[in-house]
Protein backbone atom coordinates (compact mmCIF):
# COMPACT_ATOMS: atom_id res chain seq x y z
CA UNK A 1 0.00 0.00 0.00
CA UNK A 2 1.18 3.23 -1.12
CA UNK A 3 0.65 7.20 -1.62
CA UNK A 4 -0.70 7.58 -5.36
CA UNK A 5 0.06 10.98 -5.72
CA UNK A 6 1.09 14.60 -4.41
CA UNK A 7 3.77 15.48 -2.30
CA UNK A 8 4.29 11.98 -0.76
CA UNK A 9 3.61 9.94 -4.32
CA UNK A 10 5.18 6.59 -3.66
CA UNK A 11 5.39 6.74 0.42
CA UNK A 12 4.50 3.04 1.64
CA UNK A 13 2.08 3.04 4.49
CA UNK A 14 2.14 0.33 6.84
CA UNK A 15 -0.34 -2.30 6.99
CA UNK A 16 -1.86 -5.15 9.26
CA UNK A 17 -4.29 -7.74 9.06
CA UNK A 18 -7.24 -7.38 11.75
CA UNK A 19 -10.77 -8.99 10.66
CA UNK A 20 -12.73 -5.66 10.57
CA UNK A 21 -9.78 -3.95 8.63
CA UNK A 22 -9.73 -4.14 4.62
CA UNK A 23 -6.93 -1.69 3.12
CA UNK A 24 -8.79 0.14 0.06
CA UNK A 25 -7.01 -1.68 -3.03
CA UNK A 26 -4.13 0.96 -4.45
CA UNK A 27 -6.56 1.00 -8.41
CA UNK A 28 -9.95 1.46 -6.16
CA UNK A 29 -8.44 4.19 -4.25
CA UNK A 30 -7.04 6.10 -7.44
CA UNK A 31 -10.54 5.97 -9.01
CA UNK A 32 -11.89 7.33 -5.92
CA UNK A 33 -9.09 10.18 -5.68
CA UNK A 34 -9.98 10.57 -9.51
CA UNK A 35 -13.62 11.65 -8.75
CA UNK A 36 -12.64 14.21 -6.21
CA UNK A 37 -9.42 15.97 -7.71
CA UNK A 38 -10.27 19.13 -7.64
CA UNK A 39 -12.21 19.35 -4.38
CA UNK A 40 -9.33 18.50 -2.67
CA UNK A 41 -7.18 21.39 -2.37
CA UNK A 42 -7.61 23.33 0.67
CA UNK A 43 -10.59 21.18 1.89
CA UNK A 44 -11.49 20.02 4.91
CA UNK A 45 -11.14 15.91 5.26
CA UNK A 46 -12.98 13.33 7.70
CA UNK A 47 -11.87 9.99 7.67
CA UNK A 48 -13.87 8.08 9.53
CA UNK A 49 -13.33 4.18 10.25
CA UNK A 50 -9.59 5.46 8.72
CA UNK A 51 -8.23 2.39 9.42
CA UNK A 52 -4.09 2.39 8.20
CA UNK A 53 -5.04 6.28 7.23
CA UNK A 54 -4.60 5.38 4.00
CA UNK A 55 -7.12 7.88 2.75
CA UNK A 56 -7.03 10.65 4.92
CA UNK A 57 -2.80 10.59 4.28
CA UNK A 58 -3.47 10.50 0.63
CA UNK A 59 -5.54 13.56 1.46
CA UNK A 60 -2.76 15.43 2.96
CA UNK A 61 -0.18 14.54 -0.22
CA UNK A 62 -2.79 16.29 -2.70
CA UNK A 63 -3.59 19.69 -0.57
CA UNK A 64 -5.47 19.33 2.26
CA UNK A 65 -5.54 21.96 4.43
CA UNK A 66 -6.90 19.71 7.41
CA UNK A 67 -7.50 16.08 7.79
CA UNK A 68 -9.05 14.57 10.55
CA UNK A 69 -8.94 10.47 11.43
CA UNK A 70 -11.22 8.77 13.51
CA UNK A 71 -11.13 5.15 13.99
CA UNK A 72 -12.37 3.14 17.07
CA UNK A 73 -9.69 0.41 16.84
CA UNK A 74 -6.55 1.09 19.13
CA UNK A 75 -4.43 -0.87 17.21
CA UNK A 76 -5.63 1.40 13.64
CA UNK A 77 -4.85 4.65 16.04
CA UNK A 78 -1.56 2.94 16.54
CA UNK A 79 -0.68 2.18 13.04
CA UNK A 80 -2.59 5.80 11.74
CA UNK A 81 0.10 7.44 14.27
CA UNK A 82 3.20 5.30 12.79
CA UNK A 83 2.23 5.69 8.69
CA UNK A 84 1.49 10.21 9.10
CA UNK A 85 5.54 9.58 10.76
CA UNK A 86 7.29 12.22 8.38
CA UNK A 87 4.10 13.86 6.65
CA UNK A 88 3.64 17.31 7.34
CA UNK A 89 0.09 19.14 7.11
CA UNK A 90 -2.72 20.13 9.38
CA UNK A 91 -4.25 16.34 11.08
CA UNK A 92 -6.26 15.36 14.12
CA UNK A 93 -6.15 11.74 15.53
CA UNK A 94 -9.30 10.64 17.56
CA UNK A 95 -10.28 6.97 18.75
CA UNK A 96 -13.71 7.09 18.93
CA UNK A 97 -16.68 4.77 17.96
CA UNK A 98 -17.86 6.69 14.14
CA UNK A 99 -21.25 7.54 15.60
CA UNK A 100 -20.37 8.89 18.80
CA UNK A 101 -18.00 11.25 16.98
CA UNK A 102 -20.81 12.33 14.30
CA UNK A 103 -22.90 13.06 17.65
CA UNK A 104 -20.08 14.98 19.08
CA UNK A 105 -19.05 17.13 16.28
CA UNK A 106 -19.67 20.63 15.30
CA UNK A 107 -17.26 21.44 12.33
CA UNK A 108 -18.83 20.80 8.97
CA UNK A 109 -16.53 19.39 6.17
CA UNK A 110 -15.45 19.77 2.50
CA UNK A 111 -15.41 15.54 2.20
CA UNK A 112 -15.75 12.60 4.13
CA UNK A 113 -14.65 9.25 3.52
CA UNK A 114 -16.54 6.05 4.69
CA UNK A 115 -14.76 2.88 4.43
CA UNK A 116 -16.80 0.65 7.07
CA UNK A 117 -16.87 -2.81 7.55
CA UNK A 118 -18.79 -4.35 4.33
CA UNK A 119 -20.73 -6.40 6.45
CA UNK A 120 -22.37 -3.61 8.55
CA UNK A 121 -24.82 -0.97 8.05
CA UNK A 122 -22.35 1.83 9.39
CA UNK A 123 -21.86 3.46 6.21
CA UNK A 124 -25.47 3.98 5.57
CA UNK A 125 -26.03 5.41 9.33
CA UNK A 126 -23.41 7.70 8.91
CA UNK A 127 -24.35 8.80 5.98
CA UNK A 128 -28.01 9.59 7.41
CA UNK A 129 -26.53 11.23 10.63
CA UNK A 130 -24.15 13.16 7.96
CA UNK A 131 -27.11 14.48 5.92
CA UNK A 132 -29.22 15.24 9.04
CA UNK A 133 -27.10 17.31 11.02
CA UNK A 134 -25.91 19.21 7.63
CA UNK A 135 -22.34 18.05 8.29
CA UNK A 136 -20.90 19.27 4.77
CA UNK A 137 -20.36 22.13 3.56
CA UNK A 138 -21.47 23.79 0.31
CA UNK A 139 -20.67 20.85 -2.53
CA UNK A 140 -19.28 18.90 0.42
CA UNK A 141 -18.70 14.94 -0.83
CA UNK A 142 -18.92 11.70 1.02
CA UNK A 143 -17.11 9.57 -0.44
CA UNK A 144 -18.84 5.68 0.43
CA UNK A 145 -16.98 2.31 -0.07
CA UNK A 146 -18.87 -0.13 0.53
CA UNK A 147 -19.75 -4.18 -1.35
CA UNK A 148 -20.95 -3.92 -4.77
CA UNK A 149 -23.64 -6.76 -3.77
CA UNK A 150 -25.00 -4.13 -1.46
CA UNK A 151 -28.63 -3.09 -2.05
CA UNK A 152 -28.64 0.79 -1.44
CA UNK A 153 -31.84 3.56 -1.55
CA UNK A 154 -29.88 6.51 -1.11
CA UNK A 155 -32.03 9.11 -2.27
CA UNK A 156 -31.45 12.50 -0.79
CA UNK A 157 -33.04 16.26 -1.49
CA UNK A 158 -30.03 18.68 -3.00
CA UNK A 159 -28.37 15.61 -3.42
CA UNK A 160 -26.05 13.72 -6.39
CA UNK A 161 -25.06 10.46 -6.32
CA UNK A 162 -22.59 8.48 -8.45
CA UNK A 163 -22.33 5.06 -8.27
CA UNK A 164 -18.76 3.31 -9.78
CA UNK A 165 -18.00 -0.83 -9.63
CA UNK A 166 -14.83 -2.04 -9.01
CA UNK A 167 -15.43 -5.40 -8.74
CA UNK A 168 -17.00 -6.54 -5.90
CA UNK A 169 -16.02 -3.06 -4.58
CA UNK A 170 -18.78 -0.04 -5.29
CA UNK A 171 -17.97 3.50 -4.97
CA UNK A 172 -20.51 6.01 -4.33
CA UNK A 173 -19.84 10.03 -4.35
CA UNK A 174 -22.37 11.86 -3.08
CA UNK A 175 -22.50 15.22 -3.81
CA UNK A 176 -24.37 18.28 -1.37
CA UNK A 177 -25.78 20.42 -4.58
CA UNK A 178 -26.31 23.93 -3.47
Amino acid sequence: MRIIAGKYKGKKLKEFNILTTRPTLDRVKESMFDLIQFNLKDAVVLDLFSGTGALGIESISRGAKHTIFVDNNIKSISLIKENLKDIIGSYEIINSDYLDYLKSVNSKFDIIFLDPPFESDFGLLAIDYIVNKNLLNDNGIIIFETDNEKKLNLEYSNFSIDKRKYGTVAVYKIEKIM
